[in-house]
């Protein structure tokens, strides 16, 4: 039984540091030129983080680049207590962003995104790096399970937590033996230990959690593929991003999950991409 709810329960997130591959570009431009003033305001660009992370950590090197060329960027605590929480407070904090938005997901930040973002006119882009993207009527522990390779659930250290009104949940963390692997193996492992040590855990409930709302089916999708993810599977990333008709893809080679730390210059540039594209 324990078995079964970690197969249908599982996986995120996280990162931190650098690393060295080569990106492999797509059905985005290949070194476009700079934007500039005259193209109009930019956008804001949302990043919101997955499971076993923070938004510090996931997106610090991607924020100092984005705010270098002059885009304001928010990052906000993605509270990882599963879809029916998470959706509505992200939905809370776009609706308090004026102007245009672009928003990016990482990992189950993805499949919050999907689900917040729809009856916002002013999100111009979806931008999924190494994420989920479920469908309407979808859970996350089935369709992780649609491709072999991930190892998240040989790691997973399940810890029962109480709620105020009696009830109890799961929180899901990694061991510290699988963190590096399943996550970050691109990165030093002096910088993967401190990010086994500041992990946030999230609820299992988030695998088993209904999708209500897709709006890649209305707003514009670009997608990053990890080629060596081993937490979502780089062939479940093609797929999805396939079938949401993702005007831009790149895949980043040698890439773990945690690309926007190994290669921020990559997710700012697919960004970037999304800008252009829905002016």
């Amino acid at each position: 039984m324990r078995k079964k709810t970690l197969r249908r329960g599982i996986i995120a997130a996280g990162a931190t540091a650098t690393a060295a591959a080569a990106v492999l570009a797509s059905t985005a431009s290949a070194a476009p030129a700079p934007l500039h003033h005259t193209d109009g305001p930019r956008p804001t660009v949302v990043l919101v983080h997955g499971g076993f992370a923070d938004a510090s950590a996931s997106w610090n090197d991607v924020i100092k680049r984005l705010r270098h060329d002059g885009y304001p960027v928010v990052a906000p605590a993605n509270p990882l207590r599963g879809l029916p929480t998470d959706a509505p407070y992200l939905k809370s904090v776009l609706k308090s962003i004026k102007g245009p938005i672009i928003l990016a997901g990482h990992s189950y930040g993805g499949a919050v995104i999907t689900n917040a973002a729809t009856d916002n006119p002013n999100i111009k882009a979806l931008v999924y790096i190494a994420a989920f993207v479920p469908d309407e009527g979808e859970k996350l522990g089935e369709l992780i399970s649609k491709f072999p390779g991930s190892e998240i659930e040989a790691g997973l250290n399940p810890v029962p937590y109480s709620n105020a009104d009696g009830t109890t949940g799961t929180d899901l963390y990694l061991r510290a033996d699988k963190f590096r692997s399943a996550f970050a193996a691109d990165l030093p492992e002096r910088d993967t230990d401190i990010m086994f040590a500041a992990q946030r855990p999230f609820s299992a409930n988030s695998f088993t959690d209904v999708t209500t709302e897709a709006a890649w089916h209305t707003i514009p999708s670009w997608g990053l593929v990890a080629s060596d993810d081993k937490a979502i599977p780089a062939a479940l990333e093609r797929f999805e991003y396939q079938r949401a008709h993702a005007r831009g893809t790149m895949e980043v080679r040698g890439a773990s999950h945690s690309v926007m730390i190994s290669h921020p210059d990559a997710v700012e540039k697919l960004i970037q991409d999304a800008d252009r594209g829905t002016r």
